[in-house]
């Protein structure tokens, strides 16, 4: 009798294995068939065509494209102080953006681009999702155009250089103070973010620290000369010498770590 009960334990006990190994085995069938229709969704949607472009390609498209539309998303300050041949200026920024793209047809190819990528990324999306199923984005914006030395103009003349010049910069990085330095754009959020700390350290350390805010729209040959293609851009220098840089958000604390450091 006991014989029969532990082998009927054991049966069951088996049982219960193939019952797990199959389940398992049925949700690994699963997940790959998930898998494999969301990628034939996504080849699908976009027909294998790569719709998000570096300054080369974007280049070469719109060359290639007669009936390109070019549209530059930023502001309209921003655009005069240099765009795209031929580019047409609706600000992302306008509360009026989806009435005035109505006037461009829906089955143009559109090459949408900002400063540096974020701005036109989010037009584009939404463009798409209102039916403009051909929309190339410019990856990088403005700033990596600019850094692989395609030209802008301010209308019928190409653009001239804008801002300080490297020699002016390199002489504010001169002293004997820490120099931070804050590349920002006034679209930028986390940049925005960033300010008040940034200010709250120049204060609270004015014998050891000085502040430089470089506005990367206003100085646009600069940030080309010194290869920053992304924002918010820090860099700390120390007798001239830079001394450490970062692309991205850092907080407070990160940068005084990153000052410690240098002083240690």
């Amino acid at each position: 009798m006991l014989q029969c009960i532990f082998h009927t334990t054991i049966i069951f006990a088996d049982y219960k294995k193939i019952l797990v190994m199959k389940n398992l085995t049925s949700l690994s069938f699963f997940v790959l068939f998930v898998i494999l229709l969301s990628s034939s969704c996504n080849s699908s949607n976009n027909g294998g065509i790569n719709f998000q472009l570096n300054a080369s390609e974007f280049s070469d498209k719109i060359s290639s494209t007669p009936s390109a539309v070019v549209l530059d998303v930023r502001t309209e300050g921003e655009f005069s102080q240099g765009h795209i041949q031929n580019a047409v200026n609706i600000s992302w920024n306008d509360p009026t953006f989806d009435g005035k793209i109505n006037n461009i047809p829906k089955n143009s190819p559109i090459f949408i681009y900002c400063l540096s990528g974020s701005r036109s990324m989010s037009a584009a999306n939404f463009m798409r999702r209102n039916g403009y199923s051909n929309v190339y984005e410019l990856m990088g914006g403005i700033m990596k155009w600019t850094a692989a030395n395609f030209p802008l103009t301010t209308g019928s003349a190409v653009k001239k250089a804008a801002g300080m010049d490297l020699t002016t910069f390199k002489n504010l990085t001169k002293g004997k103070n820490i120099v931070l330095v804050d590349f920002y754009a006034d679209w930028c959020l986390p940049c925005k973010k960033m300010e008040p700390f940034l200010n709250e350290l120049a204060n609270e350390n004015k014998n050891q620290i000085t502040l430089l805010r470089i506005n990367a729209d206003e100085h646009s040959e600069l940030c080309k000369s010194l290869k920053i293609d992304a924002l918010p851009y820090l860099q700390l220098y120390k007798n001239e010498a830079l001394k450490w840089e970062k692309v991205g958000f850092i907080d407070k604390k990160g940068i005084e770590n990153e000052i410690n450091l240098i002083n240690f």
